[in-house]
């Protein structure tokens, strides 16, 4: 399966049709037999179609009173689609969104405020990189529903010619000497392209800093604080034992691509990137495996952004406590742990990480994802995604800028971004 994260927080790149908003049968229309039916709004590839099937007949079986009419959308546009939809008197009962765009659906006051019904849906161990974005000025909107976040992709058969033992890299200190040791005879210890801006942040997060802080109501950029200063530091550090170019991301050149050619050692990505490798060069076959970015101590993994989906239920629907039902039963034990398997995500709570404990790309996310964090939790960031002044910085201070002077002027620019509005 091919996985990207993207801004909004989905993770994968999605390609169906889009379904229209309404019809003869939506979501406020009745069976005319005393059976009411759940219209819901799910991704394209987010469940697979014999997944859908199994859970809709088993859903229709536990409830008979209830009906479940899934409609297909892709990402392309749907966050204006769906910001229609929760202004009209039409919306369906249930929409899948990135977890990071909660909370501009939120600020709208279009979603309904699912605060007290967080118990019975197991919000005791939500992972916090989807719950925290699903919850708005302290109240409880998106329900999480599944995550992925990056890892390290590496060669085994090169980590063996180097004499490096991948079980034991646990924290950043081994990683670089591990790298180092990669990075010699022609091979990139790791390809790590300059504006890879999702890494740096979990390299902030471990040293306690963030992207941007809120004080007062106002939100200022956060990349001149001196534990975000040290992100960056190791950003570069890292990033200096391979060739990856300083001023583009992983798209380009795909980094996928470039490992393909033979020789990278190893990349940050999600699992899927593992197949687009071998699909490039198939000789690279059973020579790639994972493990979760370290920390800066054994005893906690890196940190990473959580990429994912939370399930919502608009302010306007028709149906809302059958939406709880059906959320309350795709999100909990037994389908939670089927659609880990089935789709290799990672499973929305941490006491489910063992679902996924068979298939090692998943497996190392689910570690990494225990320490799991998502962008500033505000409608504004969506603004400073669309300018990415992160990206600029990093560039800057790779190719020699003073680090403080530049991380200054970036917080400038996200500053003014977020409060563009206000």
């Amino acid at each position: 399966m091919k996985y990207r994260l993207l801004a909004g927080g989905s993770v994968l790149v999605l390609t169906a049709a889009l379904s229209a908003c309404s019809s003869s049968s939506g979501p406020n229309s009745g069976n005319g037999d005393g059976r009411t039916t759940v219209d819901v709004w799910l991704m394209r590839d987010s469940v697979s179609a014999q997944f859908q099937k199994e859970f809709t007949a088993d859903f229709e079986k536990r409830h008979p009173a209830i009906d479940v009419k899934i409609q297909i959308q892709e990402w392309d546009g749907i966050g204006q689609k769906i910001t229609a939809a929760l202004a009209s008197n039409d919306a369906p009962d249930v929409i899948e969104a990135g977890n990071t765009q909660v909370a501009q659906f939120a600020e709208s006051g279009g979603l309904l405020d699912l605060s007290d019904r967080t118990d019975e849906l197991n919000g005791e161990d939500w992972l916090s990189g989807l719950a925290e974005p699903g919850s708005y000025e302290g109240k409880q909107y998106g329900i999480p529903y599944y995550a992925a976040n990056r890892v390290v992709i590496y060669r085994t058969d090169l980590f063996e010619k180097a004499g490096v033992d991948a079980t034991g890299i646990k924290t950043r200190e081994q990683w670089i000497d591990a790298t180092a040791k990669l990075n010699k005879g022609g091979t990139q210890g790791i390809y790590l392209p300059g504006q890879m801006w999702y890494a740096l942040a979990g390299f902030i997060w471990d040293e306690g800093g963030d992207l941007a802080a809120e004080s007062g109501g106002k939100w200022s950029g956060a990349l001149d604080t001196p534990e975000a200063l040290r992100g960056m530091a190791f950003y570069e550090e890292l990033q200096a034992l391979g060739k990856g170019p300083k001023d583009s991301d992983e798209d380009d050149p795909p980094q996928a691509e470039v490992m393909a050619q033979g020789q990278v050692a190893q990349v940050i990505s999600t699992p899927g990137g593992a197949n687009v490798i071998a699909e490039n060069n198939p000789g690279l076959k059973g020579k790639l495996a994972f493990f979760p970015i370290p920390g800066k101590t054994a005893d906690t993994p890196g940190a990473v952004f959580t990429g994912g989906s939370d399930l919502v239920v608009p302010a306007a629907a028709a149906h809302p406590d059958e939406a709880v039902t059906f959320i309350k039963e795709l999100t909990g034990d037994a389908w939670q742990k089927k659609l880990a398997v089935a789709m290799s995500y990672v499973p929305n709570r941490t006491s489910l990480a063992s679902a996924v404990a068979e298939d090692p790309g998943a497996a190392a996310m689910a570690v990494g994802a225990a320490n799991g964090h998502a962008t500033p939790n505000t409608p504004g960031w969506a603004a400073v995604e669309a300018e990415n002044p992160i990206k600029d910085y990093m560039t800057a201070v790779l190719t020699g800028g003073d680090p403080a002077k530049e991380a200054a002027k970036a917080s400038q620019d996200i500053t003014r971004a977020m409060n563009a509005g206000s």
